[in-house]
């Protein structure tokens, strides 16, 4: 599809209020612009309704699950209402948990302690680092990257069927753990095909939905995940607040994740001089000390104003931006898309590239200085996958900037632009415009690096 033709497509939605849609910065060059904050795969902007929510509320802020003054009730009403809302946003099963967390790699680690004793894990080399790491401690098995989701629905079976025999005989438990959306290339997984292989073996599976929630509706039920998990700030809430939700079983038989107030139901002295406890079965078993209760009602409130903008129409705007950056980037040779599962794929609106003749810090660092545009560049906390799909040749340092190569290592990095529910087409327009030039004319201005980063120089 051309950009003029995208261009045509009127029948989308506008784009969701979102806080700083008016703030300006200064470019290098002179002047101001708006600024266009195209880095949402990192955190989204909190929506304009989520904010005024919270800020109703704060007169009222009182202590969760401790007081008898009527703040304090209020405040636990609140806190357990959103816990409700979030289970409703994420069709949640009637005897599945919701524990808030403080992101979704705080609720991958929290589902790593609760794994039962002995327990294989199995997860694709392209997951997040938040995916990838934390069952360190498990048996872990890591499956290479797939090059369509067939092909990942098929070396998932293949590894389940190899299962190697526990310590005490059988298979013991096992768990799946794959993201729904990649947050470097934007594609989509096969989610409920992945569920049903790994069920068929007997295992079980946890979904990464940080960055498929803020697109896509997510449901437990539907989806057949046994877990999911995804962060507040990347659902148009603020900063500080995660969700694990499903099974309760593991997580009930766990030890808590955090020992104090609040996960213990009980603490008694004994004759020796130690104490017992008794845990709470619920999921304030994992939510030791005062729960952040403006972090839940924030999530809370993006559950609800994603739901009544409906996700139709909020998918349909995406894919309407998805198209023109696409179409955009298409016209220009000089530019290559990093993709796992070809052109066709479908995806959210995130999109990973390198251009030819420049290194990556250095070209998004120039779309910032002279152009007011923010992305991301480097390896996007999924080294393993952005380096499979760059390659490892040539073994060239760039030329400013690639912060995660130490020295006499390989510079490799790329550019993400990425976008959402709060997007105008203003903003992804001026990028692709700031990509031509850029790649026609050559940066405006000259730059060094420092502390790793590539800046303007002075």
């Amino acid at each position: 599809m051309s950009v003029s033709a995208v261009a045509a497509d009127q029948s989308v939605c506008a784009p969701l209020p979102v806080l700083g849609r008016d703030v300006t910065v200064p470019l290098v060059t002179g002047g101001e612009v708006t600024y266009a904050a195209l880095d949402y795969a990192a955190s989204a902007p909190a929506l304009q309704r989520v904010w005024d929510d919270v800020a109703a509320y704060a007169p009222y802020y009182g202590s969760v699950h401790r007081g008898a003054g009527y703040l304090s009730q209020l405040s636990t009403d609140l806190f357990e209402n959103a816990r409700k809302t979030v289970a409703d946003f994420l069709g949640c099963r009637a005897d599945d948990q919701v524990v808030f967390t403080r992101s979704t790699t705080d609720s991958l680690n929290l589902l790593a302690r609760a794994l039962p004793a002995d327990c294989q894990v199995f997860v694709f080399e392209t997951e997040h680092h938040a995916s990838l790491l934390p069952w360190q401690d498990a048996r872990v098995t890591y499956l290479d990257a797939p090059r369509s989701p067939r092909q990942a629905v098929d070396t998932l079976e293949r590894a389940l069927a190899e299962r190697t025999v526990s310590i005490e005989g059988g298979y013991g438990p096992a768990l799946v753990c794959v993201t729904g959306a990649s947050n470097v290339t934007g594609e989509l997984w096969p989610v409920r095909e992945l569920a049903a292989a790994a069920h068929a073996h007997g295992a079980r599976i946890v979904l990464d939905a940080a960055q498929l929630a803020p697109h896509h509706p997510v449901s437990l039920r539907e989806l057949d995940v046994d877990w999911v998990a995804f962060s507040g700030h990347k659902l148009y809430a603020p900063f500080g607040s995660g969700v694990l939700a499903g099974r309760a079983d593991w997580l009930r038989a766990a030890e808590p994740y955090l020992a104090g107030g609040g996960a213990s139901r009980k603490v008694t002295r004994r004759d020796d001089g130690g104490v017992d406890v008794e845990w709470h079965d619920s999921a304030a078993r994992h939510e030791a000390g005062s729960p952040n209760v403006i972090g839940a009602y924030s999530i809370a409130s993006a559950c609800k104003a994603l739901d009544e903008a409906g996700f139709d129409a909020l998918v349909a705007r995406e894919q309407h931006l998805i198209a023109k950056v696409r179409a955009g980037l298409a016209e220009i040779p000089e530019v290559r898309v990093l993709s796992l599962f070809g052109d066709d794929a479908p995806r959210v609106g995130v999109i990973s590239f390198v251009v030819e003749g420049w290194n990556s810090s250095h070209f998004a660092a120039a779309l910032s200085a002279e152009y007011g545009i923010g992305v991301r560049d480097g390896l996007f906390c999924a080294h393993p996958l952005v380096r499979t799909l760059l390659g490892s040749d040539p073994q060239t340092q760039g030329e400013c900037g690639a912060p995660e190569a130490a020295p006499g290592e390989k510079s490799l990095n790329a550019i993400r632009v990425s976008f959402g529910a709060g997007t105008p087409d203003e903003h992804v327009e001026r990028f692709v415009n700031a990509v031509r030039e850029l790649v026609r004319d050559g940066a405006k201005w000259r730059y060094r690096t420092e502390d790793g980063r590539c800046v303007p120089a002075v």
